[in-house]
């Protein structure tokens, strides 16, 4: 059955700020509508500055510093975040004070933390803070969780600003588990929200090691704002392996990079 015009406009305008672009083809199966309907609906999104039509369908207009509500980011290479979640979950131990920060690949390390006693966990990320939760009630680990507050950015379901800083200096922590928008040896880290990236800097100034989860497509990206440099980082999970042209940086800077893959895991250093 097919659907409105408004409607294909928003599907139209959800799948680009996803992935970038759309194909005419794929809109078309998507909205069961022909595809000279969905070159209109393009035609008109591009006069309303939405989009850019290239052969075979669109892409955005400009590629601005806009991430994705966190509902839809979930959606995004799912698999491959829930593979690194996991992993990143083994490299906690029993007693630890680990910080967690907001992003759909933490929440996947929030979800696979089990078999752990005596963990502290401090985050800003309600969705990480839900989940953990429900595993307490679960039994599935001991320990408590410490939430640091701030302003409430619903879009996100984060906490963050002048209050959660202030909260986050006062600790010491064992690890940092960071999510990024962006990953490059020349810029570091990075990611879109100027609060969330400020409080994610106090969590790896607070913390011994710090942990970076990123899937592939966050690779050789540079997102808004910087949370450190590559040099401060100590291990990078990664669902691929990392480009050559990264591996003498990974070397001088000690960093270790961790492979995951779906069937095994395989594990590198830098």
């Amino acid at each position: 059955m097919s659907i409105s015009s408004e409607q294909r406009k928003r599907v139209i305008d959800e799948r680009l700020k996803l992935e970038g672009q759309v194909k005419v083809s794929d809109l078309s199966l998507r909205c069961a509508v022909s595809e000279e309907t969905i070159r209109r609906d393009l035609v008109s999104l591009e006069k309303e500055g939405h989009l850019k039509r290239v052969y075979g369908g669109a892409v955005l207009a400009k590629p601005a510093n806009y991430e994705p509500p966190y509902l839809l980011r979930q959606q995004v290479n799912s698999e491959q975040k829930a593979l690194i979640g996991s992993r990143a979950a083994e490299l906690i131990s029993s007693g630890d004070t680990i910080v967690i920060d907001v992003g759909t690949t933490t929440l996947e390390l929030a979800k696979a933390i089990s078999g752990k006693e005596r963990l502290t966990v401090l985050t800003n990320s309600i969705a990480v803070a839900y989940h953990l939760m429900e595993s307490l009630n679960e039994g599935r680990f001991s320990g408590k969780i410490i939430v640091i507050g701030g302003q409430l950015n619903p879009e996100q379901q984060s906490l963050s600003g002048a209050l959660g800083e202030e909260v986050m200096a006062q600790f010491r922590v064992d690890k940092a588990f960071i999510s990024v928008g962006g990953l490059s040896m020349k810029r570091g880290i990075s990611d879109y929200d100027l609060n969330e990236t400020i409080l994610s800097r106090k969590m790896i100034e607070a913390a011994d090691q710090t942990i970076v989860l990123a899937d592939e497509s966050k690779l050789d990206k540079e997102a808004f704002t910087e949370i450190t440099p590559i040099h401060s980082v100590n291990t990078i999970i990664c669902n691929v392996s990392p480009p050559k042209e990264w591996q003498a940086a990974l070397r001088t800077h000690h960093i270790q990079w961790i492979e995951v893959q779906k069937k095994g895991l395989s594990q590198g250093s830098g």
